[in-house]
């Protein structure tokens, strides 16, 4: 099971820190990744990590503003916002794909969801 925390208001500018913590076993042998979903939008891909944190990806609107990171002692991924802007307002889901494979961005490659943190930017 996958629980989203750390969503809230803020204003643009601003930073924001979600963390996502898996109650399971075996949170090591999982890719891990961040998604959103905005108002009347499809869901798109934030961000992956591989399970030994060597590789992350990171989509064009995201990157430079946002970091992915895990600690698998701690069952725990992170996603660090900066520079959050309005556009980053949505839903955001952290996603698990089994087996010790290359992080994805399709969300059809992912079996695990949490139940989605909200965050709000205002200009």
């Amino acid at each position: 099971q996958l629980v989203e925390s750390g969503g809230g208001l803020v204003q643009a500018g601003d930073s924001l820190t979600l963390t996502c913590t898996n109650s399971g076993r075996f949170f090591d042998s999982y890719s891990m990744g961040w998604f959103r979903q905005a108002p009347g939008k499809e869901r798109e891909f934030v961000s992956a990590i591989s399970w030994n944190s060597a590789t992350t990806y990171y989509s064009d609107s995201v990157k430079g503003r946002f970091t992915i990171s895990r600690d698998n002692a701690k069952n725990t991924l992170y996603l660090q916002m900066s520079s959050l802007k309005p556009e980053d307002t949505a839903v955001y889901y952290c996603a698990a794909e089994p087996g010790r494979l290359t992080p994805s961005n399709r969300a059809s490659r992912y079996d695990y969801w949490g139940v989605g943190t909200q965050v709000t930017v205002s200009s």
